[in-house]
């Protein structure tokens, strides 16, 4: 029988997961796998340095239960090995970012573990910032610096209210930084007061700021703000709640890249860079997306196709790039092949 270790967290979610732990072992049993549990502890790194002793024990499939935080920390144990676990999530935070953009039920722990009965996956792409891996979101800026002042017993009671508080109290204070942000196709060199990669649609509770992105398609959304106008982010913060407007604004760049190299102009400066809601390091950086890197149970029933490229799709453009390359090789043959020959 298939192997599985749930890796929890016991005080998410007003210890919601350990309230209904037999009903998650008994929900992923039922899928097949022999289960066993790990509750995480408040040392550095607990989920993270067992997901990586499970996955080299030989687990196929790790359940991180908890919040994104926890994800984050399971997809960084197993990211940087050579054979990587499936991951099954169940939400028990705050945003549930990842939950939402996977379609998995984020209000009930429960209906969540039973997605792993449907044997629906989709491999995920995520994100590698210097030497630490990310699952959903890198930013920088003002902007993104309220993650760290929103105290974290405020996030669990209050949740977005909390965050929408701070996000008011800082906009007055925001200023803009000079940068240099390389990406696939181009470069931005000038002021910003922030800047996203995206790997899904869901970012902070919200599915438009980065409307189009795919799960699957080696690819960031890049977001770069270019304004520090108090009366302008606000402008744009409205395009971005009424549709997803916001990714046409002339203050807004808005490309897909594979790779972003971002630093700082003036290096007496320091920006701060946030993946996935915690401080990350700082910059320079190079981020790289590593496509189809990580398989993820998921609801794909309800995940739109146009958010998913699939296996099929992949290989489509995989033969189309190697037709391309055999041509551009005929190519070059017939210019060294005099004309008498042929």
């Amino acid at each position: 029988m298939k192997k599985a270790r749930l890796i929890y967290n016991p005080v998410s979610g007003k210890e919601i997961l350990r309230n209904n732990l037999a009903d998650i072992l008994v929900a992923i049993e039922q899928a097949g796998y022999e289960t066993s549990a790990f509750a995480t502890t408040a040392e550095p790194d607990s989920a993270k340095n067992e997901a990586t002793r499970a996955a080299k024990a030989g687990f196929s499939l790790i359940v991180a239960a908890g919040g994104d935080g926890t994800i984050n920390e399971v997809v960084n144990g197993i990211a940087g090995l050579e054979k990587r676990p499936k991951i099954a999530i169940i939400p028990a935070g705050t945003t549930n970012d990842y939950a939402r953009a996977l379609k998995v039920p984020r209000n009930n722990v429960k209906a969540a573990a039973e997605v792993i009965q449907k044997e629906q996956t989709v491999k995920m792409d995520i994100g590698k910032a210097n030497d630490t891996y990310f699952i959903n979101i890198a930013a920088a800026g003002y902007l993104t610096e309220l993650t760290y002042e929103v105290p974290s017993e405020l996030k669990s009671i209050f949740g977005y209210l909390a965050y929408i508080a701070k996000g008011a109290e800082m906009l007055p204070r925001i200023k803009p930084i000079k940068v240099d942000l390389k990406y696939e196709g181009g470069e931005y060199q000038g002021d910003v007061s922030m800047f996203f990669l995206g790997l899904t649609n869901s970012i902070g509770g919200f599915e438009t700021i980065a409307p189009d992105a795919m799960l699957d398609d080696g690819k960031f959304s890049l977001i770069v703000v270019k304004t520090a106008n108090l009366f302008e982010i606000v402008r744009l913060i409205t395009l971005v709640i009424n549709g997803g407007k916001h990714v046409n604004d002339p203050k807004v760049l808005y490309v897909k890249t594979s790779f972003l190299e971002a630093s700082v102009e003036d290096e007496n400066k320091r920006m701060m860079i946030n993946l996935d809601g915690e401080y990350g390091g700082d910059a320079p950086m190079r981020f790289e997306n590593l496509h189809q890197h990580i398989e993820f149970f998921a609801n794909t029933d309800e995940i739109s196709d146009a958010a998913i490229q699939g296996e099929d799709e992949l290989e489509e453009q995989e033969a189309g790039q190697e037709l391309v390359k055999e041509f551009e090789k005929l190519q070059e043959e017939d210019k060294d092949t005099p004309d008498d020959q042929k």
